[in-house]
């Protein structure tokens, strides 16, 4: 059975979390970050959201994600988008999707050719899609 970590260990460098926009929070998102913080939600909101009509992003500081501090500092509470971050599913269709990512992110494992990634990282898809279906 392959594991993520046979081609993806988050190495919390950063890189993913530099930009003047971050993710997008669903609801599901805003709860798990509520229950890691410890702090009711306005309080959260008012602290570390920004709000553009329906769109809850979290802030930006000095151009990193709030959270991001050498590391995140919110990693177990993170947004399901950063979870699955770099681990795109535009890296199976194009080798320069995944030579890019892979060349920006420390933690794609080094060793994988294209071929060996797209096999383990299909391999996770379909399990997780197995998963998802009960």
């Amino acid at each position: 059975m392959t594991k993520t970590s046979e081609i993806f260990v988050c190495q919390q460098c950063g890189y993913c979390c530099q930009g003047e926009t971050t993710v997008s929070l669903d609801a599901a998102d805003q709860k798990r970050m509520i229950r890691h913080l410890g702090m009711g939600r306005d309080e959260v909101a008012g602290k570390y959201w920004r709000q553009s009509g329906n769109t809850i992003q979290m802030r930006t500081v000095n151009g990193h994600c709030i959270f991001y501090d050498n590391g995140c500092t919110i990693h177990s509470g993170k947004p399901w988008r950063c979870s699955q971050w770099p681990l795109h599913p535009s890296m199976l269709d194009s080798q320069g999707n995944f030579e890019i990512i892979k060349e920006s992110c420390p933690g794609i494992t080094r060793k994988l050719s294209y071929g060996e990634f797209c096999r383990k990282f299909s391999a996770l898809r379909k399990l997780e899609e197995e998963d998802d279906k009960g």
